[in-house]
């Protein structure tokens, strides 16, 4: 068994205005750190094109027609004051969303214990019938309602650690009872959803905001006496993981202070955890994280312990 790596090179033609943080040198960061020699064991496998079926599991028709016309526009249009659709955005999120749903299929399967997907745009901020903050289409709902009715799975954990509260998550999955959603997130920050009373209609919400400053010990802290318990209790047949690595320190966009051993204690944790419910079957996708260095640090740490832990 080994960790698999899913991404595409068509995820690099999704190009934002010159100065937006959400950038093509992100993913260019991420996959120049994930080709050092430390992971020539890593899985390497091409996103493939989501299918139309795929991205209606989680968005109304009205949204996908509009994104992929807002594709055809050659100068690009500007979805909000944040989100951009390009030429190349449609190509790339397709792709980006087709990295998730493989890598679902794959962990599933068993012809891997887990995966990364390093993808962009990222997806947690997608509503059910808006893009918004970055993000076209939501690709860890998607990937989660994959998992349910594709594969039948009865438990879908997922875990969001991006410093942006996962609102587009949260609104797709909120009736979804055969799903827990638990994130971390600063507050107060944009999107400005993510407050403790947001439950879910059957209780399959968790949300524990953290003030802005908090660091290591209040991160764990989140994890340990709330997020960890809530996923022990609700034994996840598959566990996903939104990514998202702007809380570290150094980031331009927040202020938290994590750090990259953070991340790589977090991902012990969830995969720990994983190991005990659903042999291992993790699934992590990139959200945010917009200080180059910082981020990809912080990804090769992640993707280290997923690698140790696969084994």
């Amino acid at each position: 068994m080994t960790t698999a790596l899913f991404t595409h090179s068509e995820c690099l033609g999704h190009v934002t205005p010159p100065g937006h943080p959400e950038r093509v040198e992100r993913l260019e960061a991420i996959t120049a750190a994930l080709g050092d020699a430390t992971f020539d064991a890593l899985d390497r496998r091409e996103a493939p094109v989501a299918e139309r079926a795929d991205l209606l599991r989680a968005h109304g028709e009205a949204h996908v027609a509009s994104i992929e016309a807002a594709a055809q526009n050659a100068d690009g249009v500007a979805l909000d004051a944040d989100t951009f659709v390009m030429a190349g955005s449609m190509s790339a999120a397709l792709r980006a969303v087709g990295a998730n749903i493989a890598a679902v299929d794959a962990v599933i399967a068993g012809e891997v214990a887990n995966a990364f997907c390093a993808i962009r745009p990222p997806g947690h901020h997608a509503e059910r019938s808006h893009a918004m903050g970055f993000c076209l289409f939501n690709n860890i709902a998607i990937s989660a309602k994959r998992a349910l009715d594709h594969h039948g799975l009865s438990r879908v954990a997922i875990v969001d650690f991006d410093v942006h509260h996962g609102n587009g998550t949260q609104d797709i999955l909120w009736d979804e009872s055969r799903v827990l959603f638990a994130s971390t997130h600063q507050m107060p920050l944009y999107p400005g959803s993510g407050a403790a009373h947001e439950t879910g209609a059957h209780g399959n919400v968790m949300n524990v905001p953290l003030p802005p400053g908090a660091g290591s010990m209040q991160f764990r802290q989140a994890m340990e006496r709330q997020v960890l318990p809530a996923l022990d209790d609700f034994r996840p047949e598959l566990l996903l993981i939104s990514a998202g690595f702007d809380a570290h320190g150094d980031d331009p966009l927040a202020q938290l202070e994590l750090r990259e051993e953070d991340f790589a204690w977090v991902t012990g944790q969830l995969c720990d955890l994983a190991q005990t419910h659903c042999g291992g079957r993790v699934v992590s996708t990139l959200e945010g994280g917009y200080d180059l260095q910082a981020l990809a640090a912080s990804v090769a740490a992640h993707v280290t312990v997923l690698m140790e832990r696969g084994r």
